[in-house]
């Protein structure tokens, strides 16, 4: 069941409607640009009124708390795929790093990629200022701990460094990703190979 801001069970059409919604935010915020957090923008777009955008969501930090939830349900629901037909270490690191890698550049990854970059860096902040916002980040992080310990699960990988690389691949693929976009120094297949080998390296050793 999906329920509106105001606790109200949604009918077909206000499904299709808060949809309409979430996938013009998605667009708006992975272009970018200066009214890419623009809730006015975004109904614009939408053909809807600013009303409806209450209706459905409460405010601006409601859209982007459900922009957040979708990232949490691609990791939940499409990153997990390509590694789940792997059965060793190895194959699972390098289906992980090359999924995040693919995924890098999908609507609502670039979208997440601005929200991370446009609301306040600071935790508390955060919280304070754009609690929704605040509490599906942190169910996006609670899907990326999940889905780690679910393709690491009777690999015999201890849990301590289970941790270590769940912190680290994700900022190691973002920085490939960037640089290879910004830079001919470097070649992201070779690099992705490097993190493959350093990090199988480190959860078998």
């Amino acid at each position: 069941m999906t329920y509106s801001a105001q606790g109200t069970r949604l009918n077909r059409r206000g499904l299709e409607t808060r949809r309409q919604i979430l996938d013009v935010a998605v667009r708006c915020l992975a272009e970018g640009g200066p009214d890419a957090l623009s809730a006015n923008r975004i109904a614009r777009d939408a053909g809807v009124t600013w009303g409806t955008i209450q209706h459905q969501f409460g405010d601006s930090d409601g859209v982007w708390a459900a922009v957040l939830d979708r990232l949490a349900e691609d990791l939940k629901v499409r990153i997990p795929a390509a590694p789940r037909r792997q059965t060793t270490i190895q194959g699972r690191v390098r289906a992980i790093v090359e999924t995040l890698f693919a995924e890098w550049d999908t609507p609502t990854s670039r979208a997440v990629q601005t929200l991370r970059q446009s609301l306040p860096q600071d935790t508390q902040q955060l919280a304070e200022e754009f609690p929704a916002s605040a509490a599906a980040f942190r169910r996006c992080n609670e899907a990326w701990i999940a889905l780690i310990d679910e393709l690491f699960q009777g690999l015999g990988v201890s849990k301590a460094k289970q941790r270590r690389v769940r912190v680290l691949i994700p900022p190691a693929v973002e920085g490939i990703h960037l640089n290879a976009n910004l830079s001919t120094l470097i070649d992201p297949v070779e690099a992705r190979a490097a993190l493959v080998e350093v990090t199988v390296a480190y959860l078998t050793s």
